[in-house]
Parts: C-alpha cells; structure tokens; sequence
C-alpha cells in the first residue's frame, strides 16, 4: 500500500510541476515585450523549482544536514512573498500597499521564529 501512496504522490508532484512551467509558459508568452513581467515569472518559476527542490532534499536529509537545508527554503519563501509582494503592492494604493509590505515582513518574520527559534521534541 506504501509503495501504491508513494507512486500516487509522485505523480501528483509531477502533475503539478507540469502544469507549473505549462501556466509560467503562458504568462511570458501573454507578457511578451514587457521585460520586467517576464523577470517576475521567471524568477518566480525558477524559484518556486528552487523551493521544490529543497523541500524534497530536506525530507531525505539527515538530521544533522537539515539545519542548512531549513536556512535554504526559508530564504526562498522570503524571496517569493517579497516578489509577490512588491507585485501586489504596485498594484494598491499607497495604504494597501503598506499593509501589503507589513503582512509581507510579518509572514517572513513569523517563518523565521517558526524555523529556527521554537523548541524541538
């Protein structure tokens, strides 16, 4: 049954990751000529591949490896809010785009704690 959950998962992973690149695809092809909209899409893509990538390294890492492998995904979550973030921000305004950039902070700040400062069994 293990092995039926694990190829069913995987799957499931590569589904995603297909339809990941295919709509990452589609947004640089609809921006096209606009240079700073491709940056966003293919930074976000290259990150999030990134974030994918650490995520599956730090569940079969050992233990004593996974410290660095935290420091990792928590800077590449920062990274993407940040870009999300400055993404939305353009968008609002100038009130909404503080409380946009505060979540922001907050959501990285409250990570951070979450990661690397609460007590571990």
């Amino acid at each position: 049954m293990d092995e039926r959950n694990d190829a069913a998962a995987a799957g499931l992973v590569r589904a995603g990751l297909l339809v990941l690149t295919l709509t990452s695809g589609a947004a640089i092809y609809r921006a096209a000529g606009d240079a700073g909209a491709i940056a966003f899409v293919a930074t976000s893509y290259a990150t999030l591949l990134l974030l994918f990538r650490y995520l599956r390294f730090y569940e079969l890492a050992a233990a004593a490896e996974r410290e660095r492998i935290r420091r990792k995904v928590w800077y590449l979550c920062t990274v993407l809010t940040a870009l999300f973030a400055w993404k939305v921000a353009g968008v609002m305004p100038p009130a909404a785009a503080a409380a946009v950039w505060l979540l922001a902070a907050a959501t990285s700040a409250g990570g951070f704690v979450v990661l690397f400062h609460r007590r571990r069994p």
